[in-house]
């Protein structure tokens, strides 16, 4: 039986388990769901853009409050294969306190879709808003690309990006191996090929400055797979800060972005100022 870093299955199983690891977690996403739906009642906000062929292939783009703000686009978690845009769309927030501009990038789900057809969809939504940008008044030199968890492991694949300025990770998934060995592949059908083919940790071009956060509350393995990555990103000279998080479990971490005042969130702000 495969093993990583001395982990069984059920080990693995355990290490990655973020809802198991929350006893809250109920009660975290019903408030997270009621403050989406308060961002979804906004003036002006497009729904459901398309940028591709599929179905999920959407985006929503909430504009901030003056013509030439910086863009904030973000990619929801769910370990790719549950959870959509509308379920987080409560990060918004904070960055259109801002002025920014906001979008929230749908994607396929496994195991309708694979890794790779996933991380395809996000290249395609980026060069979607950038062609939209002059139309939407947004700065396209500015673009902060966002995610959470499995989101987090997307924006930092696509931090070579040409149109991305910055990239903001959350909890992020660096290194696929040991998804690939839990109970996360059932819906995955991840292969040691596209381990290696879609493990941002092992894939370090030169690319976007690049903000890292992970919750001290967090799963071990969460925390670990994020300092394994700024070393390496540091160790390829690419340009990196780690944003301390105190006291965030894996789904309050969002909320260094959603509030307004949010450390990662100040962060994007400090840069693009």
């Amino acid at each position: 039986m495969d093993s990583y870093r001395g982990m069984n299955r059920e080990a693995l199983d355990r290490a990655y388990n973020n809802v198991a690891a929350v006893p809250d977690v109920a009660e975290t996403m019903a408030d997270f769901g009621r403050r989406s739906a308060a961002i979804y009642k906004r003036v002006g906000i497009r729904r459901d853009l398309a940028y591709g062929e599929a179905a999920s292939q959407r985006i929503d783009w909430i504009p901030g409050s003056r013509v030439g703000a910086p863009t904030l686009a973000y990619i929801h978690g769910g370990y790719w294969q549950s959870l959509s845009k509308e379920k987080f769309a409560h990060i918004a927030a904070g960055p259109l306190a801002h002025g920014f501009n906001v979008a929230l990038i749908e994607y396929t789900l496994a195991p309708k879709a694979r890794i790779g057809a996933i991380v395809s969809q996000i290249g395609q939504a980026i060069d979607f808003m950038v062609a939209h940008f002059e139309e939407w008044g947004a700065d396209p030199t500015r673009l902060c690309l966002a995610g959470h968890s499995a989101g987090g492991h997307l924006a930092a694949w696509h931090r070579t990006h040409p149109a991305v300025s910055l990239v903001l990770c959350m909890s992020g998934l660096y290194d696929l191996e040991p998804i690939r060995l839990s109970y996360l592949n059932e819906k995955l059908d991840l292969t040691p090929a596209e381990v290696a083919a879609y493990s941002p940790e092992i894939h370090i071009g030169a690319g976007a400055r690049t903000l890292l956060t992970v919750g001290s509350a967090e799963l071990p393995e969460l925390r670990r797979q994020t300092a394994d990555y700024a070393s390496s990103l540091r160790a390829s000279g690419e340009l990196v800060e780690e944003i301390s998080a105190p006291g965030c479990n894996h789904f309050t971490i969002t909320e260094m972005v959603a509030l307004s005042d949010g450390a990662a969130l100040d962060a994007v702000v400090r840069v693009f100022s």
